[in-house]
């Protein structure tokens, strides 16, 4: 498993929400390019990238941003936020190594599955970001977490699994900037059920044993802004999951 260090831009600047939330954000004094310099110094070689103005809008908005942490950082780039028509995409591939679709991933598999034949499956990871009710049942929202869909996790999955699906990006929403520690459970079962699919896990981690036990389930990655923002982890114990360490 391979740590994934992200980064949310909102108005050009790195934030973090809380579960999501526009209204309660974390508002970081360090410029994106240079904190992303930063873990690639550490020996990360893929940075995630969240456009939350892009989220909101419906369309990538921190272009010039991301195009700068591009340059500068030398990592490969995953993008999300606002990836929901082939303008927006183009923006996007123009940018990024790889792509997020969410929102629109879920309510039209049929388009996103052409896009991943036209531009090839590898380049691009399916945002997955559910809400658990209280039986377990993960239900998909969307918008920016704003919107409920009448999607499971099982069905968004098993849509795309004709298309060559590789990478699957999924958030338990309520864990998200919490530090309250990961759905390992969701993982492992995730990784169970479709093992040809490369998970990545977000939401919740808040030190080194969390990676350890998300390492467990068999995630291909584990994405992690707040709580290396915030150095609860130290260049030692993350030397495991970054591949150039």
């Amino acid at each position: 498993m391979q740590l994934i260090p992200a980064i949310d831009l909102r108005d050009g600047r790195c934030v973090r929400l809380l579960k999501g939330d526009f209204d309660r954000e974390t508002r970081y004094d360090v410029d994106p390019a240079a904190l992303a310099g930063d873990y690639r110094a550490i020996g990360a070689d893929w940075l995630h990238v969240v456009d939350l103005d892009g989220a909101a809008s419906g369309r990538p908005v921190n272009l010039q941003t991301i195009e700068t942490i591009a340059a500068e950082a030398g990592l490969g780039i995953q993008l999300g936020g606002g990836i929901r028509d082939e303008a927006s995409l183009a923006l996007a591939l123009d940018v990024a190594d790889r792509v997020v679709v969410g929102s629109l991933a879920a309510a039209e598999p049929a388009r996103v599955g052409a896009w991943m034949a036209e531009h090839g499956a590898e380049r691009f990871a399916l945002g997955f970001d559910v809400r658990l009710a209280r039986d377990g049942a993960a239900t998909l929202m969307s918008h920016g977490w704003t919107r409920a869909t009448a999607l499971s996790l099982s069905d968004a999955i098993e849509a795309y699994l004709d298309a060559g699906l590789k990478h699957v990006l999924c958030t338990d929403i309520d864990r998200d900037g919490a530090l309250t520690g990961p759905n390992v459970g969701l993982y492992k079962d995730c990784v169970e059920r479709w093992p040809d699919i490369a998970f990545q896990a977000s939401g919740g981690v808040r030190d080194a044993g969390d990676l350890a036990r998300l390492a467990e389930t068999g995630v291909a990655a584990a994405i992690s802004g707040k709580a290396l923002l915030e150095g609860r982890m130290s260049t030692e114990e993350l030397r495991p999951y970054l591949p150039n360490a």
